[in-house]
């Protein structure tokens, strides 16, 4: 039999298999990629949290937070804003949202009263929906 040439006709033929261990391989990186990173992705101020027992509350839309640390500055998400401009740059946040929904963190320690008006400021920028993170363990 000469060089290059098949033995017999099904030596020829394609092979039409597919070699999914690749894919498995590359799909199992991804996934441990995706459980480390989704802890960091948490974008929150670190505050202490009130203990309740409460149902959670559902929300459709990506909610915007609020958080309130003791020393009683407060952030929208990661970023500080000063009390005279939370309205401002809420009502810009809520300007193209049909569901104004939001979540208040508030450190334990911050005074009943500061709360009140910080939820005053924050519905002056026509949110009326507020919802409270606590901790559920006790």
């Amino acid at each position: 039999m000469a060089f290059g040439s098949p033995k017999n006709q099904n030596d020829s033929e394609l092979n039409a298999e597919i070699n999914i261990i690749p894919m498995v391989d590359i799909m199992l990186v991804l996934l441990i990629i995706f459980m480390v990173a989704a802890p960091l992705m948490n974008d929150t101020v670190d505050v202490t949290l009130p203990k309740a027992k409460a149902k959670s509350a559902g929300m459709e839309e990506e909610a915007v937070v609020v958080a309130i640390r003791k020393d009683q500055s407060i952030y929208i998400g990661r970023t500080q804003v000063g009390f005279a401009e939370l309205n401002k740059k809420l009502a810009a946040i809520y300007a193209n949202r049909e569901k104004k929904d939001l979540i208040l963190r508030g450190d334990e320690s911050v005074p009943y009263g500061f709360i009140i008006k910080v939820m005053a400021n924050i519905q002056s920028a026509g949110v009326y929906k507020i919802s409270f993170f606590t901790d559920p363990t006790n």
